[in-house]
């Protein structure tokens, strides 16, 4: 609770003070959709846009190229964006709470050295290496997370920090041997193990009936619940859409080695960290936190403690995108987790949809911006641009990102919202 002298708002008007109670009331008058709907509405970066663009990039890569749209390069584009879209998972926890984390791509690094080396030269059970390593990254997380909410600095200056500490941590822990060669099947079946084809159908399938049992329960308790409902017409075109996506992707991977387990991986963690964040009171601590975080404190929610688990799962989450990394390259090294990783992490979400003010965005936008960064990744190697050139244009892409995100917002202030 606050001392700032200012009378806390609790028992005299508790609705009022509660800005979870807030946000709902807002979600309820805007008619804001959640979860796999927040596919195609939502936030402030429509995901209808960023489907548009995303179809509009592999168009032009398409021309530019006629192996972009190829079987083999669409199932090699899912590999590319499996573990960069699992460490932006964690990446939209924290940017929905107005915060930074610029250690993940150095997190991953150290998540992947830990695994390498602790099933090669330790020869440790697989599990037990991948679960050690998921320990360290939540440990590190949950220091991060301490320093931040507990001695108030700002988390973009211990992070940064961390990047170089964990950099020289990863350096010491491969030693001498500067490259591990990962073996052990456990490990690599994570990143270049492929669903059967028929499992393919039924998982897709199964998706498809969540997907259409999820939308008329949320249509059925809106309608209990009194609040104006969306004429049908609209959810039948967004699961008939999301529908034919998700077919048309199984088809076209099963046209060369199959569904990847690496994106069931991310998919699965985009569906619980979703569910997380809005269906759970915790989750929606997190917006509130996020939205106006004095606001939140004085309504009595613990902040502080709310932000440290999202910097445990943050880290948590790299260190996961950092084990796919090592599985799907059959190596660490001593550059593992660095280069780009860190700005592809980032800027998908931003690029989807999340707002770096905090408060907005959806756990979807990891999956979503990982495919639209990754596809302009992809299509440049293709091309064979160099270097300098790919990352000018992804730079680009996510200040253009930013500058979209901070428009939207002097749009919603000047309109009365936050």
């Amino acid at each position: 609770m606050s001392s700032t002298g200012t009378k806390p708002v609790g028992a005299d008007a508790p609705a009022a003070a509660d800005p979870t109670a807030s946000d709902l009331s807002l979600e309820a008058r805007d008619g804001k959709q959640t979860g796999l709907k927040a596919l195609f509405g939502g936030g402030d970066v429509s995901s209808f846009r960023v489907i548009v663009v995303l179809a509009i990039i592999w168009i032009i890569f398409a021309i530019a190229n006629d192996r972009f749209l190829t079987a083999v390069n669409l199932t090699n584009l899912t590999l590319q964006v499996a573990a960069t879209g699992t460490i932006s998972v964690g990446v939209v926890l924290v940017l929905l709470l107005g915060e930074i984390d610029l250690s993940v791509g150095a997190v991953s690094g150290v998540a992947g050295s830990v695994v390498a080396v602790l099933s090669v030269q330790h020869e440790w059970n697989a599990w037990l290496a991948i679960l050690a390593a998921l320990a360290v990254g939540a440990a590190i997380g949950l220091l991060q997370g301490s320093i931040v909410t507990w001695l108030g600095i700002p988390s973009f200056v211990i992070t940064l920090a961390g990047l170089l500490t964990w950099q020289g941590v990863q350096l010491k822990v491969l030693g001498d041997e500067g490259t591990i060669n990962v073996t052990d099947p456990t490990i690599t079946n994570l990143a270049n193990k492929f669903l059967p084809e028929g499992v393919s159908w039924v998982v897709a399938i199964v998706a498809i009936a969540l997907l259409v049992g999820g939308t008329l329960l949320s249509r059925r308790r809106r309608a209990a619940a009194g609040l104006e409902l969306q004429p049908v017409i609209r959810p039948a075109v967004r699961v008939g859409a999301i529908s034919v996506a998700i077919l048309a992707s199984v088809f076209v991977v099963n046209q060369d080695r199959g569904v990847p387990v690496s994106l069931c991986i991310l998919i699965g963690l985009v569906l619980i960290i979703d569910a997380v964040v809005t269906r759970t009171r915790y989750g929606r601590h997190v917006l509130a936190a996020g939205g106006n975080e004095e606001a939140t404190r004085r309504a009595g929610i613990p902040v502080r403690r709310v932000k440290t688990i999202v910097f445990v799962l943050a880290s948590t989450m790299a260190a996961a995108g950092g084990i796919l990394f090592a599985s799907r390259l059959l190596a660490v090294n001593q550059s593992s987790g660095t280069g780009d990783v860190l700005l592809l992490a980032i800027a998908g979400p931003v690029i989807a949809g999340v707002s770096l003010f905090g408060g907005r965005g959806s756990v979807w936008a990891a999956l979503l911006g990982a495919l639209v960064i990754g596809s302009i990744s992809n299509g440049m190697d293709l091309l064979a641009f160099e270097s300098s050139v790919k990352f000018i244009v992804t730079g680009a892409v996510l200040a253009g990102a930013v500058i979209l995100d901070a428009l939207a917002r002097k749009r919603r202030m000047a309109q009365g919202r936050t």
